[in-house]
């Protein structure tokens, strides 16, 4: 992936934010402006629309999972088809890690979702693609409290 990864979105199909990442400063209220506009986009569209948007100078590139919606903005230069390879990549992940993840895991173990997340992504750049890599670091925290 060349470009930067300007934020990262998680959220169901009534419009609830359940994960936001920024790697970018974006005021807080202008954050909600913009996930919320980009949210309802999401929403309207339909499987005959293709994953891309252009929204405020972002490329919006998102898929449907279930009833999670995964949504990630970039900049201009970012390849498309690697943006949707990341998003099944982090999907994949929280499955591996929930063993089928659904909007309870990331409502109850958001801590979790965004350690992951973290985990793979860095200042807005992929720094790890290997699932077993991003979820070992968890893996230890979750040996160590169990005891």
């Amino acid at each position: 992936m060349g470009g930067m990864i300007k934020f990262v979105l998680f959220c169901n199909k009534l419009g609830q934010t359940r994960l936001s990442r920024y790697y970018e400063e974006v005021a807080l209220g202008q954050r909600e402006a913009l996930e919320g506009e980009i949210v309802r986009t999401c929403l309207r569209r339909t499987d005959a629309h293709c994953n891309l948007f252009e929204h405020r100078g972002y490329k919006v590139i998102y898929k449907r999972y279930a009833s999670l919606f995964f949504i990630v903005g970039v900049d201009g230069e970012e390849n498309e088809l690697a943006v949707l390879e990341l998003i099944h990549l982090i999907v994949e992940t929280l499955d591996k890690y929930f063993e089928n993840v659904c909007e309870l895991d990331m409502m109850f173990f958001f801590d979790r979702v965004h350690f992951i997340v973290d985990e793979m992504i860095v200042n807005g750049f992929l720094v790890d693609a290997n699932k077993a890599n991003a979820l070992a670091p968890l893996r230890l925290l979750d040996m160590d409290a169990r005891g």
